[in-house]
């Protein structure tokens, strides 16, 4: 490695969330249309493609990486890619290899994913109400997802799960979903719902519940130890000195997080997103199959690092969502 990433504004780029798939078994109301248009399997890169360009992005200095979809685990083969990035956490060239996921593949993937490498897995799960599950979800097995949770931990996975808050539909399981986590040594994280993608009828103004009102009503009932916590990305961190379970808070909305951004990701077609909220992209599929040799693509993803902003427009403040993007959340990959 001749030089680390570093972008325009002096953050070196060390985490890189890569999703290898747009498709997923569910179709989340804040993430998926409910009629989705996949892309074709010919546009998706290989598992050896992927493996290529994380590879490139580890011997440039990226030592956390996240994988993401849709959902990872419904790739075909994708145990494969999971066994090539091992090789990076065994030579110590990557720190950590983590995965996000719905959970409802985990139950037969647990095993594998920790015989890989992998320690921690974050969840994404809104509502412990079955009704209501299958209504975020549209096709929702919530069963199914608690049991793949389960397995997990019986692994020996560090589970994490995020909820998005979304007004009017999970607010009144706020606390039930903190105990249950705390029932179940699970840190907890709560997301604001994003701007992102076509609305399939839903309405992200109305589906928006700020944190700080959700924070303001967790300290009606807990006593809230700000952590020091930082990971270079959204999230801000409380103990709760009651239970002793960690919530974090990811405020993309209200809270201006972007100074210490340290990641960029990479969908499953190649394409690089410099911030999740800007549509400002790199190709890296061409300069990959171009040649066999990675100094081309690696001269790209320098390229593409140079172009990252300082930071996202998104902002709920007015009575329209602005700086709203086009593409779905599972297009980007979480």
């Amino acid at each position: 490695m001749d030089s680390p990433l570093i972008d325009p504004f002096a953050r070196p780029i060390s985490y890189l969330r890569v999703s290898v798939t747009d498709r997923c078994d569910f179709r989340c109301v804040y993430c998926m249309a409910e009629n989705m248009t996949f892309l074709p399997k010919a546009e998706l890169l290989t598992l050896e493609e992927l493996d290529r360009l994380c590879s490139s992005f580890i011997g440039l200095g990226v030592r956390k990486l996240r994988v993401t979809g849709g959902e990872p685990l419904v790739r075909k083969g994708i145990m494969t890619f999971f066994q090539a990035m091992k090789r990076h956490l065994d030579s110590g060239a990557l720190e950590e290899l983590t995965l996000t996921t719905n959970g409802s593949q985990l139950g037969r993937f647990a095993q594998e994913l920790v015989d890989c490498g992998v320690r921690r897995v974050n969840v994404s799960i809104d509502t412990l109400d079955e009704a209501k599950f299958a209504r975020i979800t549209r096709w929702g097995r919530l069963r199914q997802v608690l049991d793949g949770i389960e397995a997990a931990q019986r692994a020996g996975l560090r589970i994490k799960i995020n909820a998005v808050a979304l007004k009017g539909v999970n607010e009144d399981e706020l606390f039930e979903m903190v105990e249950w986590c705390a029932a179940g040594d699970m840190d907890l994280t709560f997301i604001e719902v994003m701007p992102m993608g076509d609305m399939g009828g839903e309405d992200r103004l109305d589906q928006y519940w700020s944190l700080k009102d959700l924070r303001a009503r967790l300290a009606e009932r807990y006593t809230l130890e700000p952590l020091a916590e930082r990971t270079g990305g959204p999230a801000s961190y409380v103990r709760l000195v009651e239970t002793g379970s960690k919530i974090g808070f990811i405020t993309p909305l209200t809270h201006n997080f972007c100074e210490s951004c340290n990641r960029v990701r990479l969908t499953c077609t190649g394409e690089l997103y410099m911030c999740l909220g800007q549509e400002d992209r790199a190709d890296l599929r061409a300069p990959l199959r171009a040649s066999g040799d990675d100094r081309a693509l690696e001269a790209a993803i320098r390229d593409a690092i140079a172009r990252k902003p300082k930071g996202h427009d998104f902002d709920y403040s007015r009575q329209k969502v602005d700086g709203q993007v086009s593409r779905h959340m599972s297009h980007t990959g979480g």
